[in-house]
């Protein structure tokens, strides 16, 4: 089985990078194992609930708690390329690599593209200004993100168009696999 991780701040590309990608194998996203347990409970998934949820998940659990749980679900499956979308510390990497050896693919974009990203998607939990920005990058920062990204294999540049987005994926992520 081969494993190649994403990371980066919210609105950065890491969706549309999938996107391009997805077609090769099976997509994993860290943060539907919050959403599944936000929904589990019955709350509504803004911002404010998921994050919350993340918090409360890493401080009973431990920080490495969501990784935990995707290598459960990843070694359930018959794949042999996984994307595992969203790691948020190193922690959660080194749960990772305690089964696969594995780059980590970073994308980078400036914040006010960013921000103008994710106000555009409308998710239910995306900022609705840039403070809120700040303050869900200030808690994805503290969960160990920031350490991640700079720890990076890999790093697309993501400042320019969806398209070129998907082509600079496509290109890397064929170059990973076929030196795997």
């Amino acid at each position: 089985m081969k494993l190649l991780t994403i990371a980066g701040l919210p609105g950065s590309g890491k969706t549309t990078a999938i996107d391009a990608i997805k077609d090769l194998g099976i997509v994993v996203t860290m943060g539907d194992i919050i959403r599944n347990e936000v929904k589990k409970r019955n709350l509504e998934p803004t911002g404010n609930n998921i994050g919350k949820i993340a918090k409360e998940l890493r401080n009973k659990e431990g920080p490495e708690i969501i990784a935990k749980k995707c290598t459960e679900y990843i070694m359930n499956m018959d794949e042999d390329i996984i994307f595992v979308d969203g790691v948020r510390s190193l922690s959660e990497v080194n749960v990772f690599r305690e089964f696969w050896k594995f780059p980590i693919i970073a994308i980078i974009v400036d914040e006010n593209k960013r921000f103008k990203r994710l106000f555009k998607r409308s998710r239910s939990d995306d900022p609705l200004s840039l403070k809120d920005l700040k303050e869900r990058d200030k808690r994805e920062i503290q969960f160990g993100l920031d350490a991640v990204i700079q720890n990076a294999d890999y790093t697309i540049l993501n400042n320019s168009t969806i398209e070129e987005l998907k082509k600079k994926t496509r290109k890397l992520v064929m170059s990973i696999l076929n030196n795997y």
